[in-house]
């Protein structure tokens, strides 16, 4: 009896085993669920298939390593796309639920941006597109720009401040989730809503018309575009990086 109640304990502690492994995957992997949903990896944690440089046909030649299952921004000058420049998705996506692991050394400036068209003409900064800023709000003297907030962690840069963040520690993965259907937009940190917009809409132009980007028609309201990670001369790294594109 006593060998019986033991090996049903180890059947019983494999398959917990099994079933955690399962809803904590290993990096740069979907779960059985995930690919049952149409879930896609942007990043498969071995080669740059899927990204080119922003207004470039082929992946920058320096600013961007990959090891040890991340994709690595070098650091350089801190400014913006000045060592191997913003990389994009080769795809452009409309709805889409977006997740993205991030790591920020510190001082670190980043941006996960969407809605990148290069429509613009290119400038010596970045592609232009709407931004989920990655910032070392204690350190980086952006934090304190902008109004109300709105250039720190996890806020739609220069337009709209997050608020309830609860980020981890810098040198510690964070994850960052970008929700997208039609018009409305979610940015997630960590699991928790922070901020929410409607494109296009009346509170979104009014942030808008005080911003950087209010001289810009049309701004962040095409129904398409690629994904970007920025290049903003410090050192940040990104895993996981996943997409589920959306029907509506």
């Amino acid at each position: 009896m006593k060998s019986t109640l033991f090996f049903l304990a180890i059947a019983s502690f494999l398959v917990a085993t099994a079933l955690a492994q399962e809803s904590t995957p290993s990096p740069n992997t979907l779960t059985k669920q995930e690919k049952k949903e149409g879930w896609k990896l942007l990043f498969d944690g071995k080669s740059t298939t899927g990204w080119r440089g922003a207004y470039k046909t082929s992946f920058p030649e320096k600013g961007w390593e990959i090891r040890d299952g991340m994709l690595i921004v070098q650091p350089s000058s801190g400014g913006e796309a000045a060592n191997g420049g913003d990389i994009v998705t080769v795809d452009e996506y409309g709805s889409f639920d977006l997740k993205v692991d991030f790591k920020l050394t510190e001082g670190a400036n980043s941006g996960i941006k969407y809605f990148v068209t290069e429509q613009q003409p290119q400038t010596p900064g970045s592609a232009i597109g709407l931004e989920y800023q990655l910032l070392d709000d204690a350190r980086h003297p952006d934090a304190r720009l902008g109004i109300n907030g709105n250039r720190t962690l996890a806020s739609l840069y220069d337009v709209m401040p997050a608020t309830n963040k609860k980020p981890n520690p810098i040198g510690e993965w964070n994850v960052a989730r970008i929700l997208v259907k039609g018009t409305h937009v979610e940015h997630w940190l960590n699991g928790i809503k922070v901020l929410e917009y409607e494109r296009g809409g009346k509170e979104f132009l009014a942030h808008k018309a005080e911003s950087k980007f209010k001289d810009r028609k049309d701004f962040g309201e095409a129904p398409k575009g690629h994904i970007l990670l920025q290049d903003h001369g410090n050192k940040v790294f990104f895993r996981n990086v996943k997409i589920l594109p959306l029907q509506l």
